[in-house]
C-alpha cells in the first residue's frame, strides 16, 4: 500500500511539473535558440534567449502547437520600433523567425544604396569598428558596423558588407494596418520583410526577446571532447540583456 501511495505521489508531482512548465511557456517565457546569422552583431548563432509572451498579449502562436484556436490577440499591447521579436513566418504560420521591428502600421519604408528611409527621412548611422565573422568555409569576412538610430530614438548596431548588395535597394512600401515591417541587423545576410517574409501580421507575434541565458560557439571544440566544452561557452554573453 505504501509503495502504491509513493508511486501515486510521484505521478502527481510529474503531472504538476508538466502543467507548471506548460503554463510558464504559454503565458510567461519561452526559450528560443538563434539558428542563423541574420541578427549579428547583436545575436550570435548559438545564443539561447528567453522571449516574454505577455509583452504583446496572446494570440494562437503564443501557445504550444497554436492551440487553442481563436482569432486576433487578447490583452494586446502594441510593439515598438526597435523591439527584437520572435514571430511565426507568415507563409506557414509555423516556423519561428527573429528580427527587429523597423516599420509600424502606416510607416513608409525604403532602402536606397544601403541607407534606410522611414517616412521619407534617411536614418542616421555612425560607423564604428569593423566586425569579423567566419563564413561556413572557415574564412574571415569583414563587415562594416554602424550604430543606426530609429525615428523613436532607439539605437542599435547593424552590419553591412557594402551598400551595393542585392537587398540594399528596396522600393518604398507602406506598412498595412495590423502589420509590421521587420529586418535583420545583419542587413546583407537576412531574409526579412524585404525578401520572403513580407509584412508580419501582429497576430503572428510570439513575444519580445528579453535576455540571453546561454551561449556557445558551434565552431569551437567538439561534443565528443568534453575537455573542450568550457571553451565553447561564450561566458561574457550569459544573462546579457537584448537591445
Amino acid at each position: 500500500m505504501e509503495k502504491e501511495e509513493n508511486m501515486s505521489e510521484t505521478v502527481k508531482t510529474i503531472i504538476y511539473a508538466i502543467v507548471i512548465a506548460v503554463l510558464i511557456r504559454s503565458f510567461l517565457f519561452e526559450p528560443f535558440k538563434i539558428p542563423s546569422g541574420s541578427m549579428y552583431p547583436n545575436l550570435y548563432v548559438g545564443d539561447f534567449l528567453f522571449v516574454s509572451k505577455y509583452t504583446y498579449g496572446y494570440s494562437r502562436p503564443s501557445f504550444p502547437f497554436s492551440f487553442p484556436p481563436f482569432e486576433g490577440r487578447i490583452w494586446s499591447s502594441e510593439p515598438k520600433q526597435g523591439d527584437v521579436v520572435v514571430f511565426k513566418f507568415p507563409k506557414d504560420n509555423r516556423t519561428d523567425f527573429i528580427k527587429r521591428i523597423i516599420g509600424m502600421p502606416g510607416d513608409r519604408i525604403k532602402l536606397e544604396n544601403g541607407r534606410l528611409f522611414v517616412n521619407g527621412k534617411m536614418l542616421e548611422r555612425v560607423e564604428g569598428e569593423n566586425f569579423v565573422l567566419r563564413n561556413p568555409f572557415g574564412h574571415a569576412e569583414r563587415y562594416h558596423q554602424y550604430t543606426e538610430t530609429l525615428p523613436n530614438g532607439v539605437k542599435h548596431s547593424i552590419l553591412e558588407i557594402s551598400d551595393e548588395e542585392r537587398e540594399d535597394n528596396f522600393e518604398e512600401v507602406t506598412v498595412p494596418e495590423g502589420s509590421l515591417f521587420v529586418m535583420g541587423d545583419n542587413r546583407d545576410r537576412s531574409d526579412d520583410s524585404r525578401v520572403s517574409v513580407g509584412f508580419v501580421p501582429m497576430e503572428n507575434l510570439v513575444g519580445k526577446a528579453r535576455f540571453l541565458f546561454f551561449s556557445y560557439d558551434p565552431n569551437e571544440g567538439a561534443w565528443y571532447k568534453p575537455w573542450t566544452w568550457a571553451k565553447k561557452i561564450r561566458w561574457s554573453r550569459l544573462f546579457s540583456k537584448i537591445n
